[in-house]
């Protein structure tokens, strides 16, 4: 091992294995997910059977959440078509991430009222645009230096608010940067959203930033039992019963621990979360304006939740009473009608599949080009989901930049 993250030279067999421990996942979780059995998972990891074809090699990268090159430890098969997409502006959107404002300039700071409403602007435009992250990366590098200055030269009261509006602006950051080919990156906006959090000391921005810290870990399939405790320390930090703020963020707090369970397969656990975050919903009548807590977004998390157990049947029953044209955002819409797409093609159901990924391009092509499950269902089911689908796939390969198998 080299640095404890990737494997040093190992097998095909051995590399599988070192991502799926890294998971938590049993060989019969991997298995299933693979539409193949534990034993099959078993036979690839001692080296009884070669490395699979390129569609189920792809399927299971994404599965393992690592990019090919890492998992096949080839770096002559890290083509666009299987690696994670890159935006045109993330250079520069990475460059602004590694400036200071480390010393006092002739122009004044921006208040913090300012700021609050220029951070909100953003977020309108966030959610509001199916072209999100070309639309938000025009301003995001002015937001960014407007953001640390006034945190950095603001006093008092104006100072802790501008720290509150610092950490939604690194928030939005590591949502632009997120699927991207910038892991160190987003861990550093998600931990930057934190400490910016914490020195507002305002317990609702520790709240939605244990949010973001949830996103990065599960999304990298690391530290489980740390981001659930974290989840549970924001909590309690929380007064839900004085405040629909506080409910709202107590709600997706529970909801952030429902799905770290889902992803570690404890699904009594993970029910369990989701039964708070679903009963916290229910007791408010908007979404939260920039996280999306609500109704909605509780019931389209149900179909990831179940989709993550791997049932299938559980996850679909879920999604075909599902109706996400109440969520206040496009790229949730999309991300939640991809996600229900991922329980169909749990299913083997292909033409549901293709279908759902058809729509949620339709909404937010932004959103489905930097989806890694979506790009490598598409991928595969160009050549294996037969010729009711292939003419379809064929074409969301092609609005995705992909080339057909």
């Amino acid at each position: 091992m080299n640095d404890g993250n990737t494997p040093a030279p190992m097998s095909f067999g051995e590399r599988v294995r070192f991502f799926r421990d890294r998971l938590g996942m049993t060989r019969p979780l991997l298995g299933e997910l693979c539409g193949r059995s534990g034993d099959w998972v078993k036979s690839i990891e001692t080296g009884r059977l070669l490395m699979p074809r390129m569609p189920l090699l792809l399927h299971m990268a994404a599965i393992l959440q690592v990019e090919l090159p890492e998992l096949t430890g080839e770096q002559r098969l890290a083509t666009a078509v299987y690696t994670k997409n890159i935006h045109e502006k993330a250079e520069s959107i990475a460059r602004s991430i590694a400036t200071y404002p480390l010393t006092s300039t002739d122009q004044e700071p921006v208040s913090a009222d300012t700021l609050a409403a220029n951070v909100s602007q953003a977020w309108m435009l966030w959610h509001g645009s199916p072209h999100q992250r070309t639309t938000i990366a025009s301003i995001l590098p002015r937001l960014l230096d407007d953001a640390r200055t006034s945190a950095r030269f603001l006093d008092g009261i104006e100072r802790r608010r501008a720290q509150v509006a610092l950490a939604q602006v690194y928030h939005l950051t590591q949502l632009y940067l997120a699927f991207q080919p910038f892991p160190q990156l987003v861990y550093l906006t998600g931990d930057r959203a934190m400490l910016a959090a914490q020195d507002a000391d305002n317990p609702q921005a520790i709240a939605a930033a244990a949010w973001y810290m949830n996103h990065v870990f599960r999304d990298a399939g690391q530290q489980a039992e740390a981001r659930i405790e974290l989840a549970h320390q924001a909590k309690k930090l929380l007064r839900p019963t004085d405040s629909d703020e506080d409910r709202r963020l107590w709600g997706l707090l529970h909801l952030a621990i429902a799905l770290s369970y889902a992803k570690t397969g404890r699904r009594g656990d993970a029910e369990r979360h989701w039964d708070q975050a679903d009963k916290a919903a229910r007791s408010l009548d908007h979404h939260h304006p920039w996280l999306m807590f609500g109704q909605d977004m509780v019931d389209a998390y149900a179909v990831t939740m179940y989709a993550d157990l791997t049932d299938a049947h559980t996850a679909t029953r879920h999604a075909d009473r599902l109706t996400v044209t109440g969520i206040p955002s496009a790229t949730r819409r999309s991300f939640h009608i991809i996600e229900v797409a991922r329980a169909y093609h749990l299913k083997r159901e292909p033409i549901a599949t293709v279908h759902l990924l058809k729509k949620a391009h339709e909404i937010s092509p932004d959103t489905i080009n930097y989806n890694l499950f979506a790009r490598s269902a598409v991928q595969e089911l160009t050549s294996n989901g037969g010729a009711t689908v292939r003419d379809d796939a064929r074409e969301l390969a092609r609005m995705l930049g992909l080339t057909p198998a």
